[in-house]
């Protein structure tokens, strides 16, 4: 039998976390819910969830600085919930390193579907994967595997969250091709993403921290276009 995958719920509206979760309890998730930024921090080192559906306007210990301290020691997906629906706080909340931002007030087929679609991108290896299958490329200096989610550059891991592991391979996997910010949101958030071009530009700038220019290759800016993944 398949373990169901956990979800925590951080909402200190009962109602709407209760709703969350009867949305999802149908989808065959297990969930938890607590309404303040204490208890979701001590309930994911003892729930250990899959994922973490995650409020912005919470008391005590906000949303966001439930965020930095969880990121600060797992690459564990957060979807940022909240009524807040500023180009700002959806920026700030991405830089994060939240995998996702849904406005209140939200549908539940959409709820649902970015659930899925952030889950299934942060998948766990598997152990027999055959050499035709793996997704891997590889430059001086740099290795994006997709097949088991990692980047090796100069010889150290780097811890990315999803997203950001996937753009990058994307976009390496097509040196030189010009990408225009459209065409990356719709390949990496492959469900029907309400969102703004301001995601991308984000989670480039997020890849840009972690990986530098190299002599040989630079992940570049074409203005007014998008990007590119430039092999010199």
């Amino acid at each position: 039998m398949v373990a169901k995958q956990k979800i925590l719920i951080v909402d200190d509206d009962a109602n709407i976390a209760e709703l969350i979760s009867l949305y999802l309890t149908k989808e065959c998730y297990d969930t938890r819910m607590v309404q303040d930024g204490e208890e979701a921090l001590a309930m994911y080192e003892q729930y250990q969830p899959n994922l973490i559906l995650l409020d912005l306007m919470l008391p005590g210990i906000d949303g966001y600085q439930v965020c930095r301290e969880i990121r600060a020691k797992s690459n564990l997906p957060i979807i940022m919930l909240s009524a807040k629906g500023e180009i700002f706080d959806k920026v700030l909340g991405l830089e994060l390193g939240a995998d996702d931002y849904i406005m209140k007030p939200f549908d539940s087929k959409e709820l649902v579907a970015r659930v899925k679609a952030v889950l299934r991108r942060y998948q766990p290896a598997k152990p027999a994967a055959s050499s035709a299958n793996i997704k891997c490329v590889e430059y001086p200096d740099l290795t994006i595997n997709q097949t088991n989610y990692s980047v090796v550059y100069h010889g150290k891991a780097v811890e990315m969250p999803p997203k950001e592991l996937e753009l990058l391979y994307f976009l390496a996997s097509s040196p030189n091709q010009v990408f225009t910010r459209e065409q990356l949101l719709d390949h990496i958030w492959g469900y029907e993403y309400i969102g703004d071009t301001r995601t991308v530009d984000v989670h480039v700038k997020r890849l840009r921290e972690k990986i530098k220019d190299h002599a040989s290759w630079r992940l570049a800016t074409v203005w007014g276009i998008g990007y590119k993944f430039e092999v010199k």
